[in-house]
């Protein structure tokens, strides 16, 4: 039945029309933005996972920059450890040279106490960000806590956790409490008696900080009158202090390692989930490229269509004629 109030032709052209429409609409946005699903309407779930995983690459981020800042505040702390050892290793040698008989052990002593400036020095200036792990004023030195890593469990609940190093083990030098430095506490060790076998203990400690808290037993300083035997306990005490600084250049070593390591996990993560987030929202643009082009052609096809069904109608009057 052909009916002029009622084109069905042209009606089912012109849905077949919007639907290509709509569909470009969407091929074009997908090109556009690079984006199969940039909202909500188009993958609820795709859309969710992908906002949250951003979030929390965003997140690890600001972890990978807290451990750059850890990682400085780490190799700060054993550059000064280092440099420590080498020094503190030079007055080993000096007291071994001032054990020979017949040195002028005053002048000897004069380089040792310029090396002991130069601890000081070095303590006081392996300082980042504020933080001084190696030279304490006040209270304590205790755990330092660097953010080491951002998760998430099954349940979505959030938690930051933190690698800790024990700052007590790499101060060099306390102010307030003597005992709380490698180089100011005090070291009991066994040194010879003068004519004999026997060995006695005796104290020593390597600079005088004029702590509020001060170290028990003598400093470490030659005069001409130091005995044999003192400049002897005085080279063990002081070999003992290069073990303890060894000790503790190790741990801040190992702590050291473990943030290159979680910063190198980190940043493989934050790639490993950006791929993960691409693959469920990212457009694939050589497919919808391909699609656009033959949507292109059903737009022009449809339009023709339309145009056909529309003139249909005309043909009716040649029938009145």
């Amino acid at each position: 039945m052909t009916s002029i109030m009622t084109n069905g032709a042209a009606m089912s052209a012109l849905q077949t029309l919007r639907g290509i429409s709509s569909q470009m609409d969407d091929t074009q946005s997908a090109i556009s933005s690079g984006l199969r699903v940039s909202s909500a309407s188009d993958n609820a779930a795709y859309w969710s996972i992908a906002t949250t995983m951003r979030s929390d690459n965003k997140a690890l981020s600001t972890v990978s920059d807290a451990l750059g800042l850890a990682a400085a505040k780490t190799d700060t702390a054993y550059t000064g450890l280092d440099s420590s050892i080498s020094v503190v290793d030079e007055i080993k040698a000096k007291l071994v040279a001032a054990r020979e008989p017949g040195v002028d052990k005053t002048k000897i002593n004069s380089e040792i106490t310029e090396l002991k400036n130069q601890l000081t020095s070095v303590a006081k200036s392996a300082s980042f960000s504020g933080e001084n792990w190696l030279y304490n004023t006040s209270g304590t030195a205790g755990t330092k806590e660097m953010v080491g890593s951002f998760t998430r469990d099954s349940t979505g609940n959030v938690s930051i956790n933190t690698l800790k190093f024990n700052a007590a083990n790499s101060v060099l030098i306390d102010t307030n409490a003597a005992s709380g430095g490698q180089l100011t506490k005090a070291i009991t060790v066994n040194q010879p008696i003068a004519n004999s076998t026997a060995t006695t203990t005796a104290t020593y400690f390597l600079i005088n900080a004029n702590s509020t808290t001060s170290a028990g037993g003598s400093e470490v300083k030659l005069t001409s009158g130091t005995s044999d035997q003192d400049i002897e306990g005085m080279i063990s005490a002081v070999d003992s202090m290069l073990t303890n600084l060894t000790d503790s250049a190790s741990k801040l070593g190992a702590v050291n390692s473990r943030i290159q390591m979680q910063d190198n996990f980190v940043n493989n993560l934050q790639d490993v989930i950006s791929k993960g987030v691409g693959r469920l929202v990212d457009a694939d643009m050589n497919q919808e490229s391909t699609k656009l082009k033959a949507l292109q052609t059903q737009q022009q096809l449809g339009i023709q269509a339309l145009s056909i069904a529309n003139s249909d109608s005309q043909s009716v009057l040649s029938l009145f004629r």
